[in-house]
């Protein structure tokens, strides 16, 4: 397995909305399948993973359409997604989000086009690949039920989709060096019993995760 650990603009530091860090993202995927020989990499089994707004970016390049710009380039959707506390909802639907006309007006602003153009419940559709998303269930930067909502109108759709929710635990729950790493040994091993399931890995799964 290679793991490959990519960057992105980010509006604190480079001023830039959300728009442009999902064509980072995009950029990032094509420029793994151009060098996956050099890489060693599958170019058919490239999984997408972030968490928070790393999560949302990863998830986007499953949903929105791979057009090429004027010239043949790689696809940038991905065969797999592991997605840690993801923001999937980002616009105002029926049921699962309400947003004010003031703050849905800032968002557009932050995103730097339509909330619904980078909001992937809202570009969900059968094409999604096999997804895992870890989730904490005290979660208040990203509420859990948006993400129920993504997995019922995903499993609705016929993906492959397992939300794995952890009673009591907030953002960030999963890295390392909280909580005496025991979330991070259990998603990091559940990620791996995905991806071999799945077949984006090589298996067998480790039995457990030792974290030092």
């Amino acid at each position: 397995m290679v793991a490959v650990t990519a960057d992105y603009r980010v509006l604190a530091r480079h001023g830039t909305p959300a728009k442009a860090c999902v064509e980072d993202a995009k950029s990032v995927m094509r420029w793994m399948r151009l060098h996956a020989r050099e890489l060693g990499v599958n170019p058919d089994a490239i999984v997408a993973g972030g968490g928070s707004a790393g999560g949302h970016l990863a998830a986007c390049l499953a949903v929105l359409d791979a057009t090429p710009n004027g010239k043949q380039q790689p696809d940038f959707r991905p065969n797999g997604l592991a997605l840690f506390n993801p923001a999937l909802v980002l616009a105002p639907a029926k049921g699962v989000l309400e947003i004010s006309k003031e703050k849905l007006a800032e968002l557009r602003v932050r995103l730097g086009t339509a909330p619904a153009e980078l909001s992937p419940y809202h570009r969900l559709d059968e094409k999604l690949p096999p997804t895992i998303i870890f989730h904490g269930m005290a979660d208040r930067t990203v509420a859990f039920t948006s993400i129920e909502h993504f997995e019922l109108k995903a499993k609705q759709l016929g993906s492959r989709i397992v939300l794995s929710g952890f009673e009591g635990a907030g953002h960030g729950f999963f890295n390392y060096g909280r909580d005496g790493g025991e979330y991070y040994r259990q998603t990091v091993l559940e990620l791996d019993r995905f991806l071999v399931d799945h077949g984006l890995l090589v298996g067998p799964s480790p039995k457990k995760i030792v974290a030092n």
